[in-house]
């Protein structure tokens, strides 16, 4: 059996995408990068700590498989996660106007006696943002809760004047590599006909 050890809803909604029929699980990882660690590596690391997060409260249900990922915005290797505040996601967003960032996403799953990970980076480009326009995003709400301060599949699509890698991964879960990392672990779709 599959599950997401994830509280967000776009992973949910991206993972449901792929015809995958899994489990919710409601996991807390404190996520602090360490001195010198670099961004993939703290991406990856948080990833993993999830899943196996997961798997430990799962440790009684045999077969079970358990997928953490986590998405972080990465600009001269500073990492914006989630903005405090409303003045921290403007600072957030200022700094990323008219700027190329990386948008990192690890993906771990992990099972007994098993783990693999798949990894995506994508590099967004945004166009010059006034302070106007940034006000006007924060008041909508939807820079809360995000990486970066911002939902790419949301109005902050017209922030971007360019996207080399995964749309999704910017989401929060890259579908192709995702399905990828399934298919090696013999995890398959539900079949067109049935419900996922």
């Amino acid at each position: 059996m599959l599950y997401l050890a994830s509280k967000s809803p776009r992973r949910r909604q991206l993972l449901e995408g792929l015809g995958y029929r899994f489990q919710c699980l409601d996991i807390d990882i404190p996520e602090q990068r360490a001195p010198g660690e670099s961004p993939v590596r703290y991406v990856s690391r948080v990833a993993r700590e999830k899943a196996q997060a997961g798997l430990a409260l799962l440790r009684d249900t045999p077969g079970a498989v358990v997928l953490g990922a986590d998405t972080e915005v990465v600009l001269d290797d500073a990492v914006f996660g989630k903005p405090a505040n409303a003045a921290d996601a403007a600072a957030m967003l200022r700094q990323l106007s008219g700027r190329t960032h990386d948008v990192i996403s690890v993906v771990w799953l992990v099972a007994a006696g098993r783990e693999d990970v798949a990894r995506c980076r994508t590099r967004v480009t945004f166009t010059e943002l006034s302070d106007a326009r940034i006000d006007t995003y924060l008041a909508c709400g939807e820079a809360f809760g995000k990486a970066g301060a911002y939902a790419i599949q949301g109005r902050a699509a017209t922030f971007v004047s360019h996207l080399s890698g995964s749309h999704s991964g910017v989401m929060g879960l890259p579908v192709y590599e995702t399905a990828a990392l399934l298919a090696r672990f013999g995890l398959q779709p539900a079949s067109c006909s049935e419900p996922a």
